[in-house]
């Protein structure tokens, strides 16, 4: 399914991965955060045929952990957003055009942020700024005031140790909901949105293993969003099925390479049903489960990567229409290219 890979250099130990479009060119690019001090993320422009031979680099604060991208002050370009571990801050990143960006502007969060989300929290079609906070237990909230100007942060209980978020309607209610996998209590969070953006409680799933990625999607065909889980210390992902109302069935396991870090779901067999991949950290392989019908999937296919794919992300970056895969690798300070085939 995908061909040898094509290794491309970015900053210093990236952490995470955003493929976009960033220059108006119809062809996505490449945004990776460099975990340093100081911190930067490397900006990779697709010079065409899913080729990314340079990288542009801008400063952010100390040890950014995850890199957004959205249009947060609406004037049709897409802007960067990092969580910034070493200062407690997120920083905006505005577009000037052609892919090129401004000075970082920041905002303080809580204590240790690990990611970093974009989504209209509050349906006032503006795009707010979701980070989870590890050591303070949170999630916070910065509200986009107008043309990407965030209010302070409100902060919201998770469990112990928020490593990442994933939003979706959980309930069918048409708000977005948030759901944190807490690496230090081995549970996922899924806080449901109550109104104007806000998220008085949460509901916690307990797992055997330290979670550490989620992912949304109606696996199973049935309306409503399931969830996909990644644990650190395990090999395999969990799937738990939306009941109804925001409430999900016990998890179901499937085998995957050492330590999932990430994943993505999309149909990349092009059969209509929703796929799994992941990217394994501890095995240096990506793998691709197969939807064989009703959120079911086959045993994985593996591809291997450079060492310690850490981020991923599944798009079409040739334009051939068949979704490609493209992986942060931590340890080489890589991104790497798989071109389906």
């Amino acid at each position: 399914m995908y061909l040898s890979s094509v290794v491309y250099a970015t900053g210093a130990n990236p952490q995470s991965i955003a493929v976009i479009d960033l220059n108006n060119d119809s062809k996505p690019d490449v945004v990776t955060a460099s975990t340093t001090a100081p911190g930067s993320v490397s900006v990779l422009l697709n010079t065409g045929a899913g080729t990314f031979p340079s990288q542009t680099t801008y400063a952010t604060d100390n040890y950014p952990k995850w890199v957004a991208v959205g249009d947060l002050n609406l004037d049709g370009r897409p802007d960067l957003i990092t969580a910034n571990y070493g200062n407690n801050t997120v920083s905006v990143l505005f577009n000037t055009g052609n892919g090129t960006f401004s000075s970082q502007t920041t905002y303080p969060i809580g204590l240790y942020p690990y990611s970093v989300a974009v989504s209209d929290v509050n349906s006032d079609n503006k795009p707010d700024i979701v980070a989870t906070n590890f050591a303070d237990l949170t999630v916070s909230i910065l509200l986009n005031t107008g043309s990407g100007i965030f209010s302070p942060q409100t902060a919201y209980a998770t469990g112990n140790g928020p490593f990442s978020v994933a939003i979706g309607d959980i309930n069918g209610d048409s708000k977005p909901d948030l759901v944190t996998p807490n690496n230090a209590e081995y549970t996922i969070s899924v806080l449901l949105n109550a109104g104007s953006g806000t998220f008085p409680t949460h509901t916690a799933y307990s797992f055997s293993n330290p979670p550490v990625a989620t992912a949304i999607s109606d696996l199973n065909f049935d309306s409503k969003p399931d969830l996909v889980v990644a644990t650190s210390g395990g090999k395999f992902v969990s799937v738990l099925f939306n009941n109804g109302s925001g409430t999900f069935a016990s998890p179901i396991a499937y085998n995957t390479s050492d330590a999932p870090r990430s994943i993505v779901i999309r149909d990349v067999n092009a059969d209509s049903k929703l796929d799994i991949i992941t990217a394994n950290f501890g095995a240096n392989t990506i793998n691709v489960l197969l939807n064989t019908g009703n959120g079911t999937f086959s045993s994985h296919i593996t591809y291997v990567t450079n060492s310690s794919p850490i981020s991923l992300a599944v798009i079409d970056v040739n334009g051939d229409s068949k979704p490609d895969l493209v992986t942060a690798n931590l340890a080489t300070s890589t991104v790497e290219v798989f071109f389906h085939c």
